[in-house]
Protein backbone atom coordinates (compact mmCIF):
# COMPACT_ATOMS: atom_id res chain seq x y z
CA UNK A 1 0.00 0.00 0.00
CA UNK A 2 3.11 2.61 0.88
CA UNK A 3 4.27 2.26 -2.67
CA UNK A 4 0.59 3.07 -4.06
CA UNK A 5 0.64 5.97 -1.75
CA UNK A 6 3.93 7.47 -2.59
CA UNK A 7 2.76 7.00 -6.26
CA UNK A 8 -0.20 8.95 -5.69
CA UNK A 9 1.45 11.62 -3.78
CA UNK A 10 4.12 12.08 -6.32
CA UNK A 11 1.53 12.40 -9.01
CA UNK A 12 -1.25 14.45 -7.37
CA UNK A 13 1.47 16.64 -5.65
CA UNK A 14 3.08 17.65 -9.33
CA UNK A 15 -0.12 18.04 -10.33
CA UNK A 16 -1.30 20.25 -7.52
CA UNK A 17 1.65 22.70 -7.59
CA UNK A 18 -0.70 25.63 -9.38
CA UNK A 19 -3.41 25.04 -6.12
CA UNK A 20 -0.96 25.28 -2.86
CA UNK A 21 2.47 27.14 -4.21
CA UNK A 22 1.83 29.12 -7.64
CA UNK A 23 4.82 31.56 -6.53
CA UNK A 24 7.12 28.39 -6.04
CA UNK A 25 5.86 27.28 -9.92
CA UNK A 26 6.04 30.90 -11.28
CA UNK A 27 9.87 31.95 -9.02
CA UNK A 28 10.94 28.07 -10.79
CA UNK A 29 9.94 28.88 -14.22
CA UNK A 30 11.28 32.57 -14.05
CA UNK A 31 14.84 31.25 -12.23
CA UNK A 32 15.18 28.07 -14.91
CA UNK A 33 12.45 28.42 -17.67
CA UNK A 34 9.43 26.54 -18.44
CA UNK A 35 11.25 24.03 -20.52
CA UNK A 36 13.06 23.25 -16.80
CA UNK A 37 9.35 23.24 -15.44
CA UNK A 38 7.87 20.53 -17.89
CA UNK A 39 10.57 18.76 -17.63
CA UNK A 40 10.79 18.46 -14.02
CA UNK A 41 6.93 18.18 -14.09
CA UNK A 42 6.84 14.96 -16.73
CA UNK A 43 9.25 13.20 -14.66
CA UNK A 44 7.87 13.64 -11.73
CA UNK A 45 4.44 13.10 -13.52
CA UNK A 46 5.63 9.57 -15.01
CA UNK A 47 7.50 8.35 -11.64
CA UNK A 48 4.62 9.03 -9.92
CA UNK A 49 2.02 7.18 -12.38
CA UNK A 50 4.48 4.24 -12.07
CA UNK A 51 4.27 3.78 -8.80
CA UNK A 52 0.75 4.13 -8.71
CA UNK A 53 0.45 1.31 -11.49
CA UNK A 54 2.50 -1.48 -9.49
CA UNK A 55 1.60 0.13 -6.26
CA UNK A 56 -2.04 -0.39 -6.89
CA UNK A 57 -1.27 -3.70 -8.46
CA UNK A 58 0.12 -5.17 -5.40
CA UNK A 59 -2.08 -3.51 -2.45
CA UNK A 60 -5.69 -4.65 -4.72
CA UNK A 61 -4.63 -8.31 -3.82
CA UNK A 62 -4.58 -7.77 -0.24
CA UNK A 63 -6.42 -5.14 0.32
CA UNK A 64 -9.57 -5.70 2.82
CA UNK A 65 -12.90 -5.35 1.26
CA UNK A 66 -14.75 -2.44 3.08
CA UNK A 67 -18.19 -2.48 1.49
CA UNK A 68 -19.41 -4.99 -1.33
CA UNK A 69 -21.22 -3.05 -4.31
CA UNK A 70 -24.32 -4.51 -5.66
CA UNK A 71 -23.92 -5.80 -9.06
CA UNK A 72 -25.84 -3.55 -10.99
CA UNK A 73 -23.14 -0.86 -9.61
CA UNK A 74 -20.62 -2.13 -12.07
CA UNK A 75 -23.14 -1.76 -14.56
CA UNK A 76 -23.56 1.85 -13.78
CA UNK A 77 -19.56 2.47 -13.62
CA UNK A 78 -19.66 1.25 -17.32
CA UNK A 79 -22.46 3.58 -18.01
CA UNK A 80 -20.21 6.54 -16.46
CA UNK A 81 -17.20 5.86 -18.37
CA UNK A 82 -18.82 6.74 -21.48
CA UNK A 83 -18.89 10.90 -20.88
CA UNK A 84 -15.99 10.29 -19.04
CA UNK A 85 -13.70 9.10 -22.39
CA UNK A 86 -15.56 11.65 -24.75
CA UNK A 87 -14.52 14.25 -21.84
CA UNK A 88 -10.84 13.37 -21.97
CA UNK A 89 -10.81 13.09 -25.83
CA UNK A 90 -12.60 16.51 -25.49
CA UNK A 91 -9.97 17.81 -23.63
CA UNK A 92 -7.26 17.11 -25.80
CA UNK A 93 -8.72 18.33 -29.38
CA UNK A 94 -9.53 22.08 -30.11
CA UNK A 95 -12.07 23.65 -28.49
CA UNK A 96 -15.88 22.80 -29.59
CA UNK A 97 -19.33 23.36 -27.92
CA UNK A 98 -18.11 20.70 -25.35
CA UNK A 99 -15.05 21.76 -24.08
CA UNK A 100 -16.51 25.73 -23.90
CA UNK A 101 -19.78 24.23 -22.03
CA UNK A 102 -17.93 22.00 -19.30
CA UNK A 103 -14.27 24.11 -19.25
CA UNK A 104 -12.33 21.81 -18.14
CA UNK A 105 -12.99 18.56 -19.33
CA UNK A 106 -9.70 16.60 -18.48
CA UNK A 107 -11.63 17.44 -14.47
CA UNK A 108 -14.75 16.68 -15.33
CA UNK A 109 -13.32 13.31 -17.08
CA UNK A 110 -11.00 12.78 -13.93
CA UNK A 111 -14.11 13.19 -11.45
CA UNK A 112 -16.35 10.75 -13.10
CA UNK A 113 -14.07 8.20 -13.57
CA UNK A 114 -12.91 7.88 -9.96
CA UNK A 115 -16.80 7.89 -8.84
CA UNK A 116 -17.94 5.30 -11.53
CA UNK A 117 -14.30 3.20 -9.87
CA UNK A 118 -15.47 4.22 -6.51
CA UNK A 119 -19.32 2.82 -7.27
CA UNK A 120 -17.89 -0.57 -8.87
CA UNK A 121 -15.12 -0.95 -5.91
CA UNK A 122 -15.11 -1.67 -2.18
CA UNK A 123 -11.85 -2.55 -1.33
CA UNK A 124 -9.34 0.05 0.36
CA UNK A 125 -6.99 0.06 -2.19
CA UNK A 126 -9.86 1.42 -4.77
CA UNK A 127 -10.80 3.87 -1.94
CA UNK A 128 -7.81 5.53 -1.73
CA UNK A 129 -6.89 5.89 -5.45
CA UNK A 130 -10.24 6.87 -6.50
CA UNK A 131 -10.94 9.10 -3.43
CA UNK A 132 -7.44 11.31 -3.69
CA UNK A 133 -8.27 11.38 -7.46
CA UNK A 134 -11.76 12.46 -7.02
CA UNK A 135 -10.54 15.40 -3.90
CA UNK A 136 -7.63 16.49 -6.13
CA UNK A 137 -10.21 16.98 -9.43
CA UNK A 138 -12.29 19.06 -7.14
CA UNK A 139 -9.70 21.13 -5.46
CA UNK A 140 -7.97 21.84 -8.38
CA UNK A 141 -11.41 22.73 -10.20
CA UNK A 142 -12.39 25.47 -7.33
CA UNK A 143 -8.83 26.62 -8.14
CA UNK A 144 -9.21 27.03 -11.96
CA UNK A 145 -12.40 28.89 -10.93
CA UNK A 146 -10.25 31.11 -8.68
CA UNK A 147 -7.52 31.86 -11.29
CA UNK A 148 -10.14 32.47 -14.03
CA UNK A 149 -12.04 35.67 -11.36
CA UNK A 150 -8.61 36.58 -10.96
CA UNK A 151 -7.71 36.92 -14.47
CA UNK A 152 -4.75 34.78 -14.82
CA UNK A 153 -6.86 32.81 -17.07
CA UNK A 154 -9.33 32.81 -19.54
CA UNK A 155 -12.46 31.18 -20.64
CA UNK A 156 -12.74 28.56 -23.17
CA UNK A 157 -14.05 29.90 -26.21
CA UNK A 158 -16.42 27.48 -28.50
CA UNK A 159 -15.50 25.96 -31.35
CA UNK A 160 -16.67 24.43 -34.44
CA UNK A 161 -19.02 21.40 -33.52
CA UNK A 162 -16.61 18.87 -36.06
CA UNK A 163 -13.89 19.08 -32.96
CA UNK A 164 -17.24 18.12 -30.78
CA UNK A 165 -17.62 15.24 -33.59
CA UNK A 166 -13.92 14.03 -33.65
CA UNK A 167 -13.92 14.38 -29.45
CA UNK A 168 -17.38 12.11 -29.31
CA UNK A 169 -15.50 9.57 -32.03
CA UNK A 170 -12.36 9.14 -30.03
CA UNK A 171 -13.90 8.69 -26.70
CA UNK A 172 -16.29 6.15 -27.96
CA UNK A 173 -13.38 4.01 -29.59
CA UNK A 174 -11.42 5.04 -26.51
CA UNK A 175 -14.05 2.95 -24.64
CA UNK A 176 -14.46 0.61 -26.59
CA UNK A 177 -11.23 -0.27 -27.09
CA UNK A 178 -10.47 -0.07 -22.69
CA UNK A 179 -13.70 -2.34 -22.69
CA UNK A 180 -12.60 -4.92 -25.47
CA UNK A 181 -9.14 -5.35 -24.30
CA UNK A 182 -7.21 -2.48 -22.46
CA UNK A 183 -8.55 -2.43 -19.39
CA UNK A 184 -8.12 -6.13 -18.90
CA UNK A 185 -4.06 -5.45 -20.17
CA UNK A 186 -3.20 -2.57 -18.42
CA UNK A 187 -5.23 -3.04 -15.10
CA UNK A 188 -5.74 -6.72 -15.22
CA UNK A 189 -8.61 -6.71 -14.53
CA UNK A 190 -12.04 -7.22 -17.11
CA UNK A 191 -14.29 -4.62 -16.55
CA UNK A 192 -17.45 -6.78 -18.20
CA UNK A 193 -16.61 -10.25 -16.56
Amino acid sequence: MLILILGIVLFLGVHSVRIAAPDYRARFIAERGEGAWKGLYTVVSVIGLALIVWGFGMARQTAPILYAPPAFMAHLALLLMIPAMVFLAASQVPAGRIKAAVKHPMLLAVKIWALAHLLANGDLASLILFLSFLAWAVADRISEKRRLRAGETRAVVAGPARNDIIAVGVGLVLYLLFVWKLHAWLIGVAPIA
